[in-house]
This record gives C-alpha cells, structure tokens and sequence, in this order.
C-alpha cells in the first residue's frame, strides 16, 4: 500500500443511510474512497465499513475524528499501520478457446484462483487475495482480453495478539 493511502475501519449501527452519511462525509471534504467494503458483522444490528482513501496520517486523524462524530458511529479505526490481514475479491472474465485454454488454466492454478464459469469463448476466474496479488492476476490475463472486471473492496481485520 502507498504511504498516502489510509485503511479505515468503521463500526456503526446498521440503518437505513449510514453509508450515505459517512460517503458524504468524504465526499464533502473532497475525498475521493479508493475502495468500500460493507457488511454486517457477527452482531446483526452492527455492519462494518472499511474505507481506503488517500490522505496522510495528519488528514487520515482528521477524517477519524469527523467521522467519531457521526451519530450512528458506534468505532473508528484508522488501521493502515497495524498489523492486519487484508484480502480483495475479484471475478474476471477472460477471452477463452481451444487454443489458450490451457495457458489460462496454468495461470489460474499457480495463483490458487478458481474457475467459477465456462463458455465456449469465456471463463470467469474468482481469485481472492491482497491487493498485490490481485493486481498480478489481472495483469497477467490481460493480454488473453479481459471481456470483464469486478472487484470488491478491501476488507480487513486486525491480527490478534495471541
């Protein structure tokens, strides 16, 4: 990760417009949110934001604040320099015939990825992983022609210290 990207991650009850409220508030101090990633947590009344967004420790303190101060803010973390296990999702959908399946196939394997679809011209690829191994997934298969592309947020937990 850059040192101008700051990880983020917030607790707050799980309502109607939470998301709206905390993606204005970036939006207002004109941020720009790398990535998103939103989903309840082990308790059904509490979801879980991570944010990246590009901003230095000094802004990333101020964004922690303001965002302390949102009422439905339950915690905010800025955890870009703990230690953390991160993981993306992406599913690809790369050009596939006769002639290069076998190639993608390879590619596939060496990086654990899965083949979810096939077609008579297309596979889809679901690869899990950090951002970097993502990113090398990508870049590998787009010379085969990347028909499609999708990718989840970052989401992230801090490790235990046990």
């Amino acid at each position: 990760m850059t040192p101008n990207k700051r990880t983020i991650s917030i607790q707050v009850v799980n309502h109607t417009g939470v998301l709206t409220r905390v993606a204005g508030l970036f939006s207002r101090r004109g941020f720009n949110i790398d990535s998103i990633a939103v989903g309840r947590t082990e308790d059904p009344d509490i979801s879980r934001m991570t944010i990246v967004v590009e901003a230095d420790q000094a802004t990333g303190e101020q964004l922690s604040k303001q965002l302390n101060k949102l009422v439905d803010t339950i915690k905010v973390s800025d955890v870009t320099d703990d230690a953390t296990v991160a993981r993306e999702l992406s599913m690809i959908k790369v050009s596939a015939d006769s002639s290069n399946r076998s190639e993608i196939l390879q590619i596939v394997s060496i990086f654990r990825a899965k083949i979810i679809d096939v077609s008579e011209r297309a596979v889809i690829i679901e690869v899990t992983g950090d951002e970097s191994k993502v990113t090398a997934l990508i870049e590998l298969l787009r010379p085969y022609g990347i028909k499609e592309l999708v990718r989840t947020g970052k989401v992230v937990m801090v490790r235990s210290g046990n």
